[in-house]
């Protein structure tokens, strides 16, 4: 557990846990946490062969498909990926990419004069690439700090364990410009944003360069406290700025009011902006990971 200090005095109610974000600096690749976000529209008719919820289903399967397709030609074109292999390793992850739907955000029947009843539906959907297709991109030395390489995010501490009374310093870097939002969740499953956080607002982080966690702005320390043991950490990041979920200023720091299963899918809320190859839409690259942290009582 950590104890979070404010620099004028203990916060009372915030005593929660370890808040390390393990992500021990290294050339590899997260690969696992890569994703892409965007949105995209189906259409099926009914024609003579189908039902209204086969119709339904085949415009949402066509969303997908294309939900797909765009996220493969944005992450070719856009990350300005130069590298033959790359770029080949990254279109084949794309080509058997999953898709999960955050949002529908529009649907309706329509008349074809030509092909009769239709449906059409809107997406907001996360494009997942193949896990397998990714490691291999994990594998490369020259992608980890590469900004013309997907969205990559690391995070790390000053030390790999800690023992009762040692403070944590956390670090954060990417490889490019991006948001992000850091959270972690104690024994009790009560959760706490320590980034940003109520006298360090700002979200968006330079590609290239350490941030440190807690310095600047904040008005909190992270001392390490009993009951000892693992924590989830997660961090949320994307090249868009994140969605929002219900947050309470305490102190240095915010708790979370949102349900722990509600936060991922508002976080993937983003607003998606920008510049695009293909102006029939946009398109945010996606990172998240979650980690455990081991605390223990001094030797």
């Amino acid at each position: 557990m950590l104890s979070i200090k404010s620099k004028t005095g203990r916060i009372n109610v915030v005593r929660i846990v370890a808040l390390v974000f393990v992500f021990i600096i290294s050339s590899s690749y997260a690969y696992a946490s890569q994703s892409t976000i965007t949105e995209a529209e189906g259409y099926a008719c009914m024609g003579e062969d189908r039902s209204r919820r086969q119709t339904e289903q085949a415009a949402l399967d066509a969303a997908k498909r294309n939900a797909i397709d765009f996220a493969s030609t944005y992450m070719t074109s856009e990350t300005h990926v130069k590298n033959f292999e790359l770029e080949k390793d990254l279109v084949s992850a794309y080509a058997n990419a999953t898709v999960k739907i955050i949002k529908e955000l529009e649907k309706s029947w329509y008349k074809d004069v030509n092909a009769g009843n239709c449906f059409r539906v809107k997406i907001k959907a996360e494009v997942i690439p193949d896990e397998k297709a990714m490691e291999k991109v994990s594998k490369r030395k020259d992608v980890a700090d590469d900004p013309s390489a997907p969205l990559h995010v690391r995070l790390w501490t000053d030390k790999k364990e800690y023992e009762r009374g040692d403070r944590m310093r956390i670090y954060i870097k990417g490889n490019k410009p991006f948001y992000a939002r850091v959270i972690y969740k104690d024994t009790a499953g009560e959760m706490v944003q320590i980034l940003p956080n109520p006298y360090r607002n700002e979200n968006y982080f330079q590609g290239g360069v350490i941030y440190e966690i807690p310095s600047g702005n904040d008005r909190f320390d992270l001392e390490i406290s009993p009951p000892f043991g693992e924590e989830n950490i997660s961090v949320y990041a994307s090249t868009s700025p994140l969605g929002d979920i219900d947050l309470h200023s305490q102190g240095g720091v915010y708790f979370v009011k949102t349900k722990a299963k509600d936060i991922g899918v508002r976080t993937r809320g983003i607003t998606l902006t920008g510049e695009s190859t293909d102006k029939s839409g946009y398109a945010s690259e996606f990172y998240e990971d979650k980690a455990e942290v081991k605390t223990r009582s001094a030797k």
